[in-house]
């Protein structure tokens, strides 16, 4: 029987012996013609007159899947928010750590962008740690690679839409370490960081480049981080020059 990562789209830059840790899709509902107080509230635009609401357990695998939405649907983002403390501490069965909301004029066009954000979730966006049998205490991270980035992520980096883009999450001291390893990998920029702690408890950053630098910056970002986990306190060590 094949494992759940052989049937999922792992890229084939990430280190060996890493598997998929897919997602789970909490909560999926659409409102055809929302009331105009709510759509207010929530930054919709005059023509957004329908919605989209999904909560996951994984927010950066989420809002990943609400950019892909927007490449295959005319529908925009007009909320997504991170739930603090993580999907293990959520309000509610259905919680999750993450909410997204999706509008559109057309109430098709949101049927169609909530089934290429589940499509998306289901195959591409996932977090990953090391198979069975590795090193053990190793961090489940993100590091994800968007070929061509959409309305929504394109925006939030200062990108156009369709520059290539590294979508680059671990846990706090290692998402500084491994996003250094990342810069100092390949020709890539810097478009945003996120400092540590997110509302996640996570850090991590969005870099741009050409698509083989931005998968380079990643696959080092994946090798940096394992490479702290297997090692967290070699900088605790006194220099042999130092000992007596």
């Amino acid at each position: 029987m094949k494992n759940v990562s052989d049937l999922l789209n792992i890229p084939a830059w990430l280190p060996a012996g890493l598997e998929a840790l897919p997602p789970t899709l909490l909560a999926c509902r659409a409102i055809p013609f929302a009331n105009s107080a709510l759509r207010h509230e929530l930054g919709c635009a005059p023509q957004h007159t329908s919605l989209g609401l999904v909560t996951a357990d994984q927010d950066d695998s989420l809002y990943a899947a609400l950019d892909h939405a927007t490449k295959f649907a005319r529908v925009d983002v007009v909320y997504a928010k991170s739930l603090y403390a993580g999907a293990a501490h959520a309000s509610g069965p259905l919680s999750g750590e993450v909410i997204g909301v999706l509008a559109a004029e057309d109430p098709q066009e949101i049927a169609e962008g909530l089934l290429a954000l589940r499509a998306y979730l289901a195959s591409h966006a996932h977090f990953y740690k090391p198979r069975a049998g590795a090193a053990a205490h190793q961090p489940a991270f993100f590091p994800h690679v968007i070929p061509e980035s959409g309305l929504y992520l394109s925006a939030a980096a200062g990108i156009p839409a369709g520059q290539p883009l590294a979508y680059l999450i671990a846990p706090p001291l290692e998402s500084l370490v491994a996003i250094d390893a990342a810069l100092k990998a390949a020709d890539v920029q810097l478009r945003r960081h996120f400092g540590p702690p997110t509302e996640t408890n996570f850090g991590g950053a969005y870099l741009t480049g050409t698509l083989a630098a931005v998968e380079a910056a990643a696959a080092a970002f994946a090798e940096a981080v394992l490479e702290v986990a297997q090692s967290p306190l070699a900088a605790a060590r006194r220099a042999e020059r130092e000992r007596s």
